[in-house]
């Protein structure tokens, strides 16, 4: 069995760590609190590890992050989470697409659906995404999903208007 850490940041007491914990709004800083203060008053790591809820090896890992950062490397971290997919020049390129809309000519599509813009960027991009992973894009460049009904390029509206004032003399 290895040797026991001790603890080297003697900036607080055990009673002074107790207070912290009473002030602190994190539970889990809290529990650290208390561990690392009954470490100050002479219990063994299994027993203050116990007596806190955690295991010897998590408790030895809290007393590395206090040494090292005192009080504050006692927080919980987040990490940064998965790297984005599209760089910023890509997203701005997305969004003039979406913004202009298709060409239905080039495009084949008369409107944007995801699994369209999805086959745009891969072509465009080089990048592979789920189409649900478009559509949350789509949510990040703060566009909607609701687009008004699209109409067909060839349409003749005078025409249209015109049966429509024909249909109303019936």
């Amino acid at each position: 069995m290895g040797t026991a850490i001790t603890i080297t940041n003697l900036a607080h007491s055990s009673s002074s760590l107790r207070q912290l914990s009473a002030r602190t709004k994190s539970a889990a800083v809290a529990r650290r609190l208390l561990a690392l203060a009954l470490l100050l008053d002479g219990r063994s790591r299994t027993a203050a590890a116990l007596q806190c809820g955690m295991q010897r090896q998590t408790l030895r890992d809290w007393v590395h992050r206090y040494n090292a950062e005192g009080v504050a490397g006692l927080a919980s971290r987040v990490g940064p989470g998965p790297a984005r997919r599209l760089n910023d020049e890509q997203m701005a390129a997305l969004k003039a697409l979406v913004v202009a809309g298709p060409n239905p000519d080039t495009d084949g599509v008369v409107r944007w659906r995801c699994v369209d813009l999805r086959e745009q960027i891969i072509r465009r991009f080089s990048v592979t995404l789920h189409e649900r992973s478009v559509g949350k894009l789509l949510r990040q460049l703060r566009l909607t999903r609701l687009q008004p009904r699209p109409s067909h390029p060839k349409k003749d509206a005078e025409a249209q208007e015109a049966i429509k004032k024909t249909s109303l003399l019936l």
